[in-house]
């Protein structure tokens, strides 16, 4: 460039002004002068340096312009199918948070004013280190979930995807660091042990198999497997004796498995096989969730308890709510989903338009969910609901009204003690683990600030197909219920008796490909009185 041109013609000028200064002021002698020779050859070698290294950093900048042209232009054509793959979801926020990060001190060494005063314009708009930690952990329950290997993952092998994104060896070893950090070695066994494999099958890297190696035997050693610690430190020490842990880890590991053999009368053990550490090699430890093993099959469509007899029992039939006026003329189809308890859907609930209204409406006002503290009542985000969402008044917008009244006549029940209607988005690994929508007795006051009573039923609309995942899942009797556009679900949170149904305890799978948006309105108790009376027993 001009610029850079320009500043070496004023380096050697002044270079060689000083050179002439020392000539003719000390009036060296000439062996002095054949050394400012050799040093005034390495002040241009420095230049060249100089030079190589301003080409080298706009060569990286032209690089990496040249590959988000690409992939902009690939992105921008179909940017919620392009967002529906996890993986790019991942990479995006990876790339905003971090390697736009990068680029930025790259271009700091040369201030180039436009582009920092771009950077500080959009800075406020970009994910942060929270953001990427938790898109990586998104990833990682996918994986959970879904059962899909690290090899999946990276590959870009989900169902149903048509968007090419592959995690590198840096991309893998960053994600295993993620998890590193967090203390979950289970999840930095696996990301670590796919940037080897990808190391090993000498793909491109910036990481070096040192840092891989050094990051994987201390977590498969937290995992208690002492062999494979000490075989894959060995290998850390082949590649760099000088490694400032390597060597009293391996000292350590190799005290420590000898005091167990001693302590288990063996002489010896078998050294650890060198084959890659795979899903499965290492239990998942356990975790608050009780049901998670449960839950996680109902979400990959096993253990589904709908036996052929229960199947017998389940109808279809139109619905005019007790021969409600605006159900006459155009019933609601209603089927059942489950028997007891009684989970009917209905189809056709929303039309494409007013799914499209709603979005537009919730979209500005999109934050991440909350839920309500059993013990204070105060609304507060919580891990094990992923998502975000939005509260709309029915008088803000004539669809809104309209999809409450909708929700009136087909229930039976008032809408007027209801909760607001909320707006839902699961995007990546989006989920919202087993809960119950009612009120337990040892929490009495969380909804008392509503002064409405208990969430006696759910209506929930289902807005978006979703590619793969986002079942709502019932543990207790394992249901599983697919999103379908359009359509919705109901079902009663509680016994005529005004006693909770512990069976509801329900969930919503994480996204596996695709983004998912519902709406639900939960409604309470009062004003129910005659809609549904109370009864003395226990039944639906």
């Amino acid at each position: 460039p001009a610029a850079c041109i320009m500043l070496v013609e004023v380096v050697i000028y002044f270079t060689l002004l000083s050179l002439a200064n020392c000539f003719f002021s000390l009036n060296l002698l000439l062996g002095q002068m054949t050394d400012l020779i050799y040093t005034e050859k390495e002040l241009v070698q420095s230049l060249k340096e100089y030079i190589k290294a301003e080409e080298s950093k706009l060569d990286a900048v032209k690089s990496w312009a040249n590959k988000l042209d690409v992939l902009t232009r690939a992105s921008t054509l179909d940017p919620e199918g392009y967002l529906a793959h996890p993986v790019n979801a991942y990479k995006l926020m990876k790339r905003l948070n971090t390697e736009w990060s990068e680029l930025e001190s790259l271009v700091l060494q040369d201030p180039s004013d436009g582009f920092i005063s771009n950077m500080t314009v959009h800075r406020q708009y970009f994910p942060d280190q929270e953001d990427e930690k938790g898109a990586a952990k998104a990833l990682m329950r996918l994986q959970d979930t879904y059962k899909l290997d690290s090899e999946s993952f990276a590959r870009g092998k989900l169902p149903g995807m048509h968007h090419n994104a592959i995690l590198t060896v840096d991309d893998c070893y960053d994600m295993g660091k993620t998890a590193y950090n967090e203390a979950d070695y289970y999840h930095a066994v696996l990301w670590m042990q796919q940037a080897l494999r990808q190391m090993d099958a000498e793909e491109e890297h910036v990481v070096s198999k040192a840092d891989v190696l050094d990051y994987l035997s201390y977590s498969v050693y937290q995992m208690g497997d002492l062999p494979r610690a000490i075989e894959l430190t060995r290998r850390l020490v082949a590649i760099d004796s000088s490694h400032q842990r390597a060597g009293g880890n391996l000292r350590y590991f190799e005290k420590l498995l000898s005091k167990q053999l001693n302590e288990l009368n063996q002489e010896g053990q078998e050294p650890a096989t060198e084959e890659p550490i795979q899903l499965g090699t290492y239990k998942r430890p356990k975790d608050y969730l009780p049901e998670r093993e449960i839950y996680e099959a109902l979400c990959r469509g096993e253990g589904v308890k709908m036996t052929t007899e229960r199947r017998s029992r389940l109808y279809c039939r139109y619905h005019d709510g007790n021969r409600n006026p605006r159900l006459l003329l155009q019933p609601m189809k209603e089927e059942d989903e489950w028997d007891s308890p009684h989970i009917v859907r209905y189809l056709n609930a929303l039309s494409d338009q007013e799914i499209e209204k709603i979005k537009e409406l919730a979209k500005p006002r999109l934050a991440r969910a909350t839920v309500r503290d059993p013990i204070t009542g105060i609304l507060t985000t919580a891990n094990y609901r992923v998502s975000k969402s939005a509260w709309l008044e029915g008088e803000e917008d004539p669809v809104i009204e309209r999809v409450n009244q909708r929700i009136e006549d087909i229930t039976g029940l008032t809408t007027q003690t209801a909760e607001l209607l909320q707006i839902a988005n699961y995007g990546v690994g989006g989920q919202y683990e087993p809960h119950f929508d009612f009120s337990r007795k040892e929490e009495p006051d969380a909804f008392k600030t509503l002064g409405t009573g208990n969430r006696v039923a759910t209506f929930l609309n289902y807005m978006s197909d979703v590619e793969a995942g986002g079942a709502t899942v019932f543990p207790d009797f394992g249901a599983a219920i697919y999103p379908k556009k359009g359509t919705a679900v109901f079902w009663y949170n509680l016994f005529r008796s005004g006693e909770g149904d512990y069976r509801t305890r329900h969930a919503a799978c994480p996204v596996l490909v695709g983004s998912k948006w519902v709406s639900n309105k939960w409604i309470h108790e009062r004003g129910q009185e005659f809609r549904r009376p109370c009864g003395l027993t226990e039944v639906d």
